[in-house]
């Protein structure tokens, strides 16, 4: 770490705030000249330089503003704290967006069992670091210019290696880089649905799956869940009454059961998609946290009906978006078009980024110790649990969830409100369900619930429910 620089970013901070203090206690009013450069230099004890850059910081918000020539001048005073800030938007509907809103939204101090992530200190920060050092090395034409369509040709190549070790032959020109997995859908369901048209989920899926459909105005058919996968009987029900154009779910491990497609459910359902035309998106986003092999649709169907998509802000970073798409020729080459008109090109900061980490051998390193680390978590979150009486569905071979039945029958949406009221952000099962039926369950991350105050705001909030 650069010792210096850390320093004098300190000092450009304690510039900010002293202005930013004075305009909200009304010593510089709106319109009000500041001290000049140096004079404010001597007054806080800095260089110049520091003072340049801290008046430069309040310029770019808005809050002052330069005049050649004549120096730099208050613009409008702070905004006032709006009450309605304060904590937890407890009146929110509990919907698919209730989890990730008050997930993204929380402070530093809300706690997130919740929520679909790691904690930040089980990210590979070194690793990160070291990366961002050398993508800022890069000649200037990386630095600035538009990425191509499909993607960084390096990290497709890469893509494409670790895929085969799923059984998963996808050369790197079928293979397009996203934004995201969240992306990677959207764009699927433009080219491959129209409003009106059926698409089957799981019954639990991933909530994201539910409001990113619903935005693209199609009609959802829940398929329950079990142990093993799909209920074939219900799957075969649905292809022949609704007739869809799509099904999407997870691979490897399940969002938000944590449970693994059986080699049999796997084949079974293949056979049904292709009597009946159905195009599947296979969401392998978790596949890197299984701790043993699970059979990949895109393997066994060769990328002919079944798109296999992903993304690494599950395993890596968040920050730096970067997902993919695996499928036969002709859909990439369209995807390709519709990034180019939605996007116009890839983002080779994030792709340059995760190829640097994913080639030297550190990501793997990364994963054994995650796996590790989240087997431990799982066993221990989970006697925890049951000691409250909240017992898990199954018990997962790897990943972050354990899927949960709540005690005495509890409405898992008002359990979450109870829970959020203390700054625990949970996630109710029904967000999860098509057919809402799922209001006894609620989803636990693991890697989420190392504080102890999360075991003792639940056992405050079952309590409170069983007076």
């Amino acid at each position: 770490m650069d010792v210096s620089s850390t320093a004098n970013g300190g000092q450009t901070a304690r510039v900010v705030a002293a202005i930013r203090q004075r305009i909200s206690a009304r010593a510089l009013s709106p319109g009000a000249r500041l001290p000049s450069i140096r004079s404010f230099a001597r007054t806080m004890g800095v260089s110049t330089s520091t003072v340049v850059e801290a008046y430069e910081r309040l310029v770019a918000e808005g809050l002052i503003q330069s005049r050649p020539g004549s120096g730099f001048y208050v613009t409008r005073a702070p905004q006032p704290l709006a009450l309605a800030e304060i904590g937890p938007r407890l009146e929110r509907a509990v919907d698919p967006f209730w989890v990730s809103r008050q997930s993204l939204e929380a402070g530093g101090d809300v706690l997130k069992p919740g929520c679909g992530w790691l904690p930040a200190s089980w990210m590979p920060e070194t690793e990160l670091r070291k990366a961002l050092r050398r993508f800022a090395r890069a000649e200037a034409g990386h630095l600035v210019d538009y990425g191509t369509p499909l993607g960084h040709p390096s990290l497709r190549r890469l893509l494409s290696l670790r895929m085969s070790e799923h059984g998963v032959v996808a050369p790197a020109d079928q293979i397009l880089l996203t934004e995201s997995g969240t992306q990677a859908i959207d764009m699927l369901c433009r080219l491959l649905v129209e409003p009106g048209d059926t698409v089957l989920v799981d019954d639990p899926c991933y909530f994201n799956f539910l409001a990113l459909l619903r935005a693209h105005r199609v009609k959802i058919v829940g398929v329950p869940w079990t142990p093993s996968g799909p209920d074939l009987a219900a799957f075969a029900a649905a292809l022949g009454e609704h007739r869809p154009r799509l099904y999407i779910t997870n691979s490897g491990l399940h969002n938000p059961t944590g449970a693994m497609l059986s080699p049999a459910t796997a084949h079974r359902l293949l056979s049904l998609s292709g009597e009946a035309g159905l195009t599947i998106i296979e969401d392998d986003i978790f596949g890197d946290f299984c701790e043993e092999p699970a059979p990949r649709l895109a393997a066994l169907d060769g990328l002919d009906r079944v798109i296999q998509i992903g993304s690494f802000s599950k395993t890596l970073t968040a920050a730096a978006r970067c997902g993919y798409i695996a499928a036969r020729p002709e859909w990439i080459e369209r995807l390709s078009d519709l990034k180019i008109a939605t996007t116009f090109g890839g983002n080779p900061v994030s792709a340059d980024l995760v190829h640097a980490i994913l080639r030297d051998g550190s990501y793997r390193r990364h994963l054994n110790g995650l796996r590790d680390r989240l087997a431990r978590a799982r066993g221990d979150v989970a006697s925890r649990l049951r000691a409250l009486e909240i017992r898990p569905w199954i018990e997962p071979r790897g990943g972050i969830f354990l899927w949960c039945q709540l005690p005495d029958g509890l409405d898992g949406a008002e359990f979450a409100r109870r829970a959020l009221a203390e700054d625990v952000v949970l996630a109710p099962g029904n967000v999860f369900s098509v057919s809402q039926s799922c209001a006894t369950f609620m989803r636990f991350n693991v890697a989420q619930c190392a504080d102890e105050r999360v075991f003792a705001v639940l056992k405050r909030a079952i309590a409170a429910a069983t007076v």
